[in-house]
């Protein structure tokens, strides 16, 4: 028998070992190779990759909200609309691709010619408000609202007349995007809902609240949602309630409840007013009117008389993210005297823009020495900053940018400085920024809101026109990927918008790589000294020509 048609078992086993060895690392390479080039995954940060360009992610995600995604919902239950929401992916879930624009897309119409829609169907209303109203609306008492489950932001729109800026808040759809809508016409909103943790505002930001049919369940859970209402409002701010229950004697008909449900309704919201020592001062026209006190005062004696006081004595009233709503009452400032106005007197808009805030002045005095000073040089800074702005984007004079967002707005110096421009600023306060100054921004007159940029923002994609972004990379360059914080600018930005990157030149310079491969044209500008070893760098992108 020849021994050349017989492999002994040992070299046989040594054989198919050695082979086995090659195809499992065929197999290594090729699978290593298909996920790591794939550009919708995160895996590897991208700040070391190759600078090949970011590809486009398929077309079903132009309209994608990371956060708010009504697929990714459908996971969480809907008890107090909890399902409604901020549940953002984690880091490895993150898409790295770009957010496509849909086919055919054309820009909204520029201001004022987008935000004039359905004139008509709110006039009427505002001019009923302006009547019950103790304040006229063109006083300029009334600076910041907020419109909650807000329709297509109409009411918004028509007290841009007045001077008044309102944030519209209303939780993500998967039919009528109302938040799109509104930011398209040029209005302030945000995708948010009252739902489990409180609204992403300081305590005493606004000068009114306003509902108008938007199906929350106020006088529910204890009345957890007027009660974080009640912390939002200024003291002497305003309440506005239209809509079922109010006038139902009238309307109970046309609305098809029993009046009895509706009578209960109405009592269970007068009662939980009166808890809050709100005082109704108008009701008419479908339209009723609280006031909040502007101290506590007269209401001390009542919440040591209540059998069950719900006064908030442990966590910070200006925590604004991710804090769990409680239904208590959050006690006023002290003052000294029954008329005086807890926390300090606004002026009345626009003196208010320019004059320094109660929450600097009241300080103690060393502290407000050093935060009024340094207040007063932020202001002058960004003024001379936006004059240069305004010389490198030609079109922020000509009506081309309407929605803007300062992503790490400070004390709202670059909001106040765009004031003369056709434009509205989100003023965004990164959460654990070393100075809290939200409140400050609200208390000038202005809005925004508080963020954490290791997440994405909580709006559609295309809905901004210009994005500033101050100091951001160098915050951010430890904590998370700044490749995401691109990507997330990249998807909100509009297709022919504009970009302001300012920074030390270290963080600039790693930007500019990224911003490369994001198809961004971008001109490096120099900055001027911040006072540290590294000087400021500008990086501008300009897609509006």
């Amino acid at each position: 028998m020849s021994s050349s048609k017989f492999i002994t078992t040992p070299f046989l086993n040594i054989l198919l070992f050695t082979f086995t060895l090659f195809l499992c690392s065929l197999l290594y390479l090729f699978s290593s190779s298909f996920f790591t080039s794939s550009p919708f995954l995160n895996h590897q940060p991208l700040e070391s990759s190759t600078k090949s360009h970011f590809e486009f992610c398929p077309s079903n995600y132009t309209n994608y909200c990371p956060c708010q995604d009504p697929i990714r919902q459908k996971r969480f239950p809907n008890r107090k609309w909890f399902r409604k929401e901020r549940h953002c992916p984690e880091s490895s879930e993150r898409l790295r691709c770009l957010i496509p624009s849909p086919v055919g897309y054309q820009k909204p119409l520029p201001w004022p010619q987008s935000g004039t829609s359905f004139p008509e169907g709110v006039k009427g209303y505002v001019d009923a408000l302006n009547r019950l109203l103790p304040v006229p609306l063109e006083s300029g008492v009334i600076r910041t609202a907020l419109d909650v489950g807000y329709g297509v932001a109409s009411f918004g729109a028509s007290l841009m007349d007045y001077d008044i800026l309102t944030m519209s808040i209303a939780p993500s759809d998967e039919h009528e995007a109302q938040v799109l809508f509104a930011l398209e016409r040029g209005l302030p909103a945000m995708l948010g809902v009252l739902s489990t943790h409180r609204l992403t505002f300081p305590s005493r930001s606004f000068d009114m609240a306003h509902c108008s049919r938007c199906l929350v369940p106020w006088t529910a859970y204890d009345g957890l949602y007027l009660r974080e209402i009640d912390r939002i409002l200024r003291p002497g701010g305003f309440w506005v309630l239209s809509g079922p229950p109010i006038n139902w004697r009238v309307n109970y008909k046309a609305w098809q409840t029993e009046p009895k449900v509706l009578e209960n309704e109405q009592n269970l919201i007068e009662d939980l007013a009166m808890q809050l020592c709100w005082e109704k001062v108008a009701e008419g026209e479908q339209i009723a009117i609280w006031q909040k006190p502007t101290n506590h005062i007269s209401c001390i004696h009542k919440f040591k008389t209540l059998r069950s006081p719900k006064i908030c004595n442990s966590s910070d009233p200006d925590a604004g993210w991710y804090t769990k709503m409680t239904a208590c009452i959050f006690p006023l400032l002290d003052v000294k005297d029954i008329h005086e106005i807890s926390g300090g007197a606004l002026e009345k808009w626009p003196m208010r823009l320019n004059t320094a805030p109660p929450r600097v002045r009241n300080e103690n005095n060393d502290g407000f020495m050093l935060k009024d000073k340094t207040y007063i040089e932020d202001s002058r800074k960004w003024k001379r900053r936006v004059s240069y702005y305004a010389v490198m984007l030609k079109s922020l004079s000509s009506g081309k940018y309407r929605n803007v967002m300062d992503m790490n707005a400070g004390f709202g110096g670059f909001a106040a400085a765009m004031v003369n421009y056709p434009v509205w600023v989100m003023n965004v306060v990164p959460f654990d920024a070393k100075s809290n100054n939200l409140g400050i921004i609200y208390e000038r007159g202005l809005i925004g809101t508080y963020m954490d940029w290791c997440e994405p923002f909580s709006t559609y994609p295309r809905t901004y026109d210009l994005i500033h972004a101050w100091g951001i990379f160098s915050m951010y360059m430890n904590k998370c990927s700044i490749t995401d914080i691109l990507l997330e600018m990249h998807r909100i930005i509009r297709p022919e918008g504009a970009v302001i990157i300012r920074d030390h030149e270290d963080a600039i310079l790693k930007v500019k790589e990224i911003t490369d491969q994001i198809r961004w044209n971008g001109t490096l500008v120099a900055g001027d000294k911040n006072g540290t070893f590294h000087s400021e760098m500008i990086l501008v992108v300009d897609n509006t020509e």
